[in-house]
C-alpha cells in the first residue's frame, strides 16, 4: 500500500473528491432548515450560521424547506449532490421519528445522510391555551382528556415531530384522546395555542415560556429530570404523575451520502467552534437547548443509529395513522 505521502507525490492518484476537500469551501455553503420560521431549529441555526461563516471564510445562506415533519427539506439535501455546498440542519424527527409512521419514507436517514455534528440538545414541555381552558395541573387536564375522547385539539409542526410524538406519547401514558391538527411550523403552532385554536402543543420551553408570561398557555410540566431553569414554577413529568414519560428532541447537521471525508470533518470541526464561542453557548442556555459539543462525525454517527433503533419501535406502538 502507498503511503500518504506518496499517494500524494502521484497527481494520477489524487482524486477530485480529495482535491475539493483540500480547498473547501470555495463557495457560499446552504443550510437548509427542514421547519418553518420562528421555532427552535430556525431559531439556533440562524445563531450559529454567523460563526459558521466566519469559520469557513464563505457566507453560509439559510433557506427554510417546510413539509412533512422535517422530510421534505431533509430529503432535498438527502437527494443533492454530495459536494460540500448544501447541508441540513436536521432533527430527531425526520432521522428517528417519521421512519416508525405508516407512509413510506422517501429516503433512508441511515443510507442516504452522512451525521456531521449535532448543535442542540432539545427538552420538551406541554402547555395548554388558557382560551377557555383553566386547568393549571396535569392531573386535572388528563381528567378533561378522559371525560370527553377527541373534543380537544392539539398542534404540532407536522406529523411525526417531536412535538406530535411527545403528545401522543402523553396520551397514551394518560389513557386519553385528542385530535392533531399538524401546521408547517411552530409559528403556527404558537400563534394557535394563543388564540385558543388548540388546547395543547409539545415543545422546548423557552418557546412555551413567551406565551405563558403574556398570559396566553399555560405549561403543566416538562419532560426533564430537573425543573427548568426558564420554567422553574413547573413540575417535571414525574412530578406531574408520569414517572416514565420521555420526550425530547435534537438538531444536527447531515451532507448527502458521498460527501468526501474531509469536508464532513472540516464542517464538523468548524460547528465544534462555533458551539465553543461564548455568545453562542450563552443564547443557546438561554433558550434551553444545550450545546451538544465533543462529537466527532463517528461518535454523531454512532448516537443516531442509536436513536433511530429506540425512536422508531416506540413510534410504531402508538398507532399513527397516516393524515
Amino acid at each position: 500500500m502507498p503511503s500518504r505521502r506518496a499517494a500524494f507525490s502521484l497527481p494520477f492518484l489524487a482524486s477530485p473528491a480529495l482535491a475539493q476537500s483540500a480547498t473547501w469551501p470555495q463557495r457560499p455553503v446552504r443550510i437548509v432548515v427542514p421547519f418553518g420560521t420562528g421555532g427552535g431549529t430556525d431559531i439556533t441555526t440562524r445563531l450559529i450560521a454567523p460563526r459558521l461563516a466566519d469559520i469557513l471564510g464563505q457566507p453560509v445562506v439559510l433557506e427554510n424547506r417546510p413539509g412533512a415533519g422535517g422530510v421534505v427539506g431533509t430529503d432535498a439535501v438527502a437527494k443533492s449532490a454530495p459536494d460540500g455546498s448544501v447541508f441540513v440542519l436536521s432533527t430527531l424527527s425526520p432521522i428517528g421519528l417519521s421512519p416508525g409512521l405508516p407512509a413510506p419514507m422517501p429516503f433512508d436517514p441511515l443510507r442516504d445522510l452522512v451525521p456531521v455534528a449535532p448543535t442542540a440538545f432539545v427538552p420538551i414541555g406541554l402547555a395548554v391555551t388558557t382560551r377557555g381552558l383553566d386547568s393549571r395541573i396535569a392531573a386535572d387536564f388528563i381528567a378533561r382528556l378522559r371525560a370527553e375522547p377527541d373534543r380537544f385539539q392539539y398542534g404540532s409542526s407536522g406529523i411525526g415531530t417531536s412535538g406530535h410524538i411527545a403528545c401522543a406519547t402523553f396520551l397514551i401514558q394518560a389513557g386519553a384522546r385528542a385530535v392533531h391538527v399538524p401546521y408547517r411550523g411552530g409559528g403556527q403552532v404558537y400563534a394557535a395555542l394563543s388564540s385558543g385554536e388548540i388546547h395543547f402543543c409539545a415543545d422546548i420551553p423557552a418557546l412555551l415560556k413567551p406565551m405563558q408570561d403574556a398570559g396566553n398557555a399555560r405549561a403543566l410540566f416538562v419532560a426533564t429530570e430537573q425543573r427548568s431553569n426558564l420554567l422553574p414554577e413547573t413540575p417535571t413529568a414525574a412530578e406531574a404523575g408520569l414517572p416514565d414519560y420521555k420526550a425530547y428532541s435534537w438538531y444536527g447537521f447531515f451532507a448527502p451520502a458521498g460527501t468526501p471525508r474531509a469536508i464532513v470533518e472540516r464542517m464538523a470541526a468548524a460547528t465544534e467552534q462555533a458551539l465553543a464561542d461564548p455568545i453562542v453557548q450563552a443564547r443557546y442556555n438561554e433558550l434551553g437547548t444545550p450545546a451538544m459539543r465533543g462529537f466527532t462525525p463517528d461518535r454523531f454517527a454512532a448516537y443516531v443509529r442509536d436513536e433511530v433503533a429506540y425512536w422508531v419501535p416506540r413510534v410504531r406502538a402508538l398507532g399513527i395513522r397516516a393524515e
